[in-house]
């Protein structure tokens, strides 16, 4: 490793705002563990696969069905 770098000639990431933001959010067990199932099946993690999900629903503009009794 050197002892100093220079980046006096860096630029910043293009694409920096695209980076993932990290938040907590409650999610119950049954469905954490229909998406780890999905995911095992599918070959990448589980958290990445609800990104994935959820990144679907925004772009198509889906709206959840909600029908109460």
């Amino acid at each position: 490793m050197r002892e100093s770098y220079d980046f006096s000639k860096s630029i910043k990431n293009p694409y920096a705002k695209r980076l993932k933001k990290q938040i907590t959010i409650r999610i119950d067990e049954d469905t954490i563990s229909y998406f780890k199932d999905m995911a095992e099946d599918k070959g990448i993690p589980y958290q990445s696969l609800i990104n994935l999900y959820l990144r679907d629903c925004a772009i198509e503009r889906r709206q959840l069905k909600t029908k109460w009794a």
